[in-house]
């Protein structure tokens, strides 16, 4: 009964002995430290951070006085990634003796993420309500200027001032076009299981296509995800806007995209804590992206290419969210990574 009780925490418990060997981890634990409690209950604290000699120090005056320890914003260097926690260590009695502490770290990146993720959520529907609003105020006239052109079309006799009228309507549907791509899908997706990868080979082929095989696109696919429950055709426009940009923003010569999918456990979108989550990461190796045009990315009609028009990131951003997932970006020269993040489930994590 602890067990399950301890597994259902999000903060990660450690429970060592008096020699600092590992008894017990939980759940959040072993997402943490990216193993299994199998593994990591064969090592000490010496070999769990062998790179924070000061924090094993820390561990061992616990154990020889007896006395708790907090410390809060404590960076520890796991084997694989870094993480920034709150600490607590608390001594364990029996008949008087310590018997062994427990260690409780609460990741504090999980949490920063979380208000990241819902700033960055209230920004994107902050600007797509303002697009919409706008797109709605230009459509309306838009359809009166183009009938009456076509009106005035049909009563000209003249080829050369029908010429000119042709203009405006062409032009006018070209700005329809444009408004019906800023105010994003008009239908729900319509979901069905399929198999990620397939779609990513789709994609894979499409910009192999495109780039007339100058450029390297790779994969790295974790065989084992099983089927995700999307809109395929929504998912490929999705992702093929992204890798498009990827494609665009390579050299043509030794440019190089890389398609990725792993799970992850236990993650939080919008509030909404998930058992697994899918990513898709789509890695490039180009110019990357400008610093002060991070925040930005994802508004519509933002670009930094003369000839682009914004709105490829906005529209992936919009039929994520659909899906009830989210797109993060991480850039600097020769490595710009956009982070496709899914439910694998569709109901949340109420634990």
């Amino acid at each position: 009964m602890h067990k399950k009780i301890l597994d259902h925490l999000n903060e990660a418990i450690l429970l060592f002995d008096n020699e600092l060997s590992l008894q017990f981890i939980n759940t959040a634990g072993e997402v943490m430290f990216g193993d299994s409690a199998r593994h990591l209950t064969t090592l000490t604290a010496y070999e769990l951070f062998s790179h924070d000699t000061s924090f094993i120090h820390d561990l061992q005056n616990c154990v020889h006085t007896n006395d708790a320890l907090v410390n809060r914003e404590l960076s520890l260097h796991l084997s694989h990634h870094c993480v920034t926690v709150t600490l607590s260590a608390t001594p364990i009695f029996e008949n008087n003796q310590t018997t062994g502490i427990v260690v409780e770290l609460q990741q504090l990146d999980r949490h920063l993420r979380i208000s990241k993720e819902e700033q960055l959520l209230t920004q994107q529907n902050t600007a797509k309500m303002l697009v919409r609003g706008l797109a709605h105020e230009i459509k309306n006239p838009l359809g009166g200027l183009r009938g009456a052109a076509q009106l005035l079309d049909m009563e000209l006799t003249d080829s050369d001032l029908k010429e000119y009228t042709q203009i405006i309507i062409a032009e006018s549907d070209r700005l329809q076009g444009l408004m019906d791509k800023m105010l994003g899908p008009n239908k729900p997706p319509q979901k069905s299981s399929l198999n990620v990868h397939e779609v990513l080979e789709r994609i894979r082929y499409l910009i192999t296509a495109e780039a007339s095989g100058s450029i390297t696109i790779n994969a790295d696919y974790d065989p084992s995800i099983p089927e995700i429950v999307a809109d395929k055709n929504q998912l490929i426009q999705a992702l093929l806007n992204i890798a498009r940009n990827a494609m665009q923003a390579v050299d043509k010569h030794n440019g190089i995209i890389t398609l990725k999918t792993r799970i992850h456990r236990k993650m939080t979108i919008g509030r909404k804590r998930y058992r697994l989550i899918l990513r898709v990461d789509i890695i490039d190796n180009g110019r990357g992206i400008e610093p002060e045009m991070m925040h930005q990315i994802f508004y519509p009609m933002i670009t930094g290419r003369a000839e682009g028009t914004g709105l490829g990131l906005s529209i992936a951003q919009s039929l994520i969210n659909h899906h009830n997932g989210l797109i993060e970006c991480s850039s600097e020269p020769g490595n710009t990574v956009f982070s496709i993040y899914l439910p694998l489930e569709q109901n949340h994590d109420t634990n």
